[in-house]
């Protein structure tokens, strides 16, 4: 068991080696982003999700409708996110990603897919395949211990 143990502390700690690598990249557009945290949380959220209520990204972030108000006005004066009329309930407001917002969204996911993709080339064609193996076994353990409904 202790063995184990190490392994996953090794493991852990070489995830957030690679993360401090990939976020400070010169190339990552995080690093020119003029963001919050809550407010790159929304636009992520949006860009998972799609357009959604107030009211629903409020219980999505965990603060209150106030300070979901108020990034949602910053993030829309910058022209990333907009509000429209629900069509089912026009008493709703959803919050969506604009063109812009969803352009940013996708620069910051491509970045970082270039960054993993160049360390994978790397990689022996043997490495690939063992690396691609435990990856699916991970994502399956994944699906088991937190399913659609709990992420959703």
């Amino acid at each position: 068991m202790q063995d184990k143990e190490q392994l996953i502390a090794s493991i852990t700690q070489t995830q957030r080696s690679l993360g401090r690598v990939f976020g400070a990249a010169r190339a990552n557009p995080l690093m020119s982003l003029n963001l919050t945290m809550r407010q790159l949380k929304v636009l992520l959220t949006l860009a998972r999700r799609g357009p959604l209520a107030g009211q629903v990204l409020t219980a999505e972030m965990g603060v209150s409708f106030a300070t979901v108000t108020g990034i949602v006005d910053r993030l829309a004066a910058q022209g990333l996110v907009s509000r429209r009329e629900d069509p089912s309930d026009r008493r709703v407001r959803l919050l969506e990603l604009t063109a812009e917002g969803r352009a940013l969204v996708g620069s910051v996911m491509d970045a970082g897919d270039a960054q993993y993709r160049r360390l994978l080339s790397r990689l022996e064609v043997d490495e690939l395949r063992l690396l691609d193996t435990l990856i699916r076994r991970m994502a399956e353990i994944a699906d088991e211990e937190f399913p659609p409904s709990d992420i959703d």
